[in-house]
């Protein structure tokens, strides 16, 4: 079955989402991620490749409010540094116990309701953060989905790394929590049917497109952080860049066949990385500022030629 034949059948039961469009390969639709996927048909995704967010509080209406006033909330907005401004950060140590647990059973209840609609075989990558990575992996995993490692994204931050806050002076050798210098993305994988060669015949998935016939996927790339000019594309607080996006998502397709899925798609990102590969891609997105954005971003970043500034040659 050809890509554009896959999209379409991943989304032909749809009912009357809010608003969608499509670029190339890509389809994306305003919409709650688990509604859509509640309407799929069973076996129609290859992969996944997205960055939730984290702890859902922060990107409730009230808290991109916010953000987008320039207030913060639960946002931090950082000052200057050496002329440029620094993007947002969501302050995830302020969570309760209740918003942990909440955090755990929504990625429980996303998991079940997503293992339907993929093939068996089909790569799950998901970004999360340091902090709060044990509970996502400990809720995909009793979900029913195989955990598998995880992708270390090399990139330094400017999370963490600060002294006790109003006694910098008083004890100016300590960091109250390390520098930040790399981001986990969990790797998961619905089980197989049968044996590796079994399900990459019938399914086309069960392992990584390696980057040449003499090296194989790795679990760390090199990344830097997202540079100002992509951003000013695709202006959203989580956007990653797509040096890095390009290679992850080359590698979650196998025989470089099928469909790869953006539950929380924001401003097109992971479908620009898609696109600029040749994979055919769909994206959810709830939020309809960033649905707004996507539709001329996606575009851009799909073209982006720095993104392709990467050992890895696509």
């Amino acid at each position: 079955m050809a890509t554009r034949g896959r999209a379409n059948k991943a989304a032909e039961s749809r009912p009357n989402y809010r608003r969608s469009f499509s670029f190339g390969k890509s389809l994306v639709f305003e919409s709650d991620c688990l509604d859509w996927l509640r309407d799929q048909q069973s076996n129609t995704v290859h992969g996944v490749v997205t960055d939730p967010p984290y702890g859902l509080f922060e990107y409730s209406s009230e808290q991109q409010e916010k953000l987008r006033n320039g207030k913060g909330g639960v946002w931090r907005i950082p000052p200057s540094y050496d002329g440029a401004q620094r993007a947002p950060l969501p302050r995830f140590t302020v969570l309760s116990p209740q918003d942990l647990r909440a955090l755990e059973l929504f990625f429980l209840d996303w998991a079940k309701t997503l293992i339907p609609v993929l093939v068996p075989g089909a790569n799950v990558v998901v970004a999360t953060n340091p902090l709060l990575s044990y509970l996502v992996s400990g809720a995909l995993a009793r979900a029913g989905l195989e955990r598998r490692g995880e992708i270390v994204r090399l990139v330094m931050t400017m999370r963490g790394g600060d002294r006790p806050k109003a006694a910098h002076e008083e004890f100016p050798d300590i960091s109250v929590m390390p520098r930040s210098m790399w981001e986990p993305w969990l790797l998961f994988r619905k089980p197989l049917e049968g044996r590796v060669q079994d399900n990459l015949r019938k399914w086309g998935t069960g392992g990584f497109r390696r980057p040449s016939p003499d090296k194989p996927f790795g679990d760390v790339i090199a990344s830097a952080p997202t540079h100002k000019s992509e951003r000013q594309l695709a202006p959203h607080p989580s956007l990653k860049p797509q040096q890095f996006l390009r290679t992850l998502v080359r590698g979650v397709l196998p025989l470089g066949q099928g469909l790869v899925l953006d539950p929380f798609c924001g401003t097109g990102s992971t479908l620009a990385a898609a696109e600029a590969v040749g994979y055919a891609s769909i994206g959810i997105e709830k939020d309809a500022h960033y649905f707004e954005i996507a539709k001329k971003a996606l575009p851009k970043l799909a073209a982006f030629r720095n993104g392709n500034l990467h050992s890895v040659s696509l």
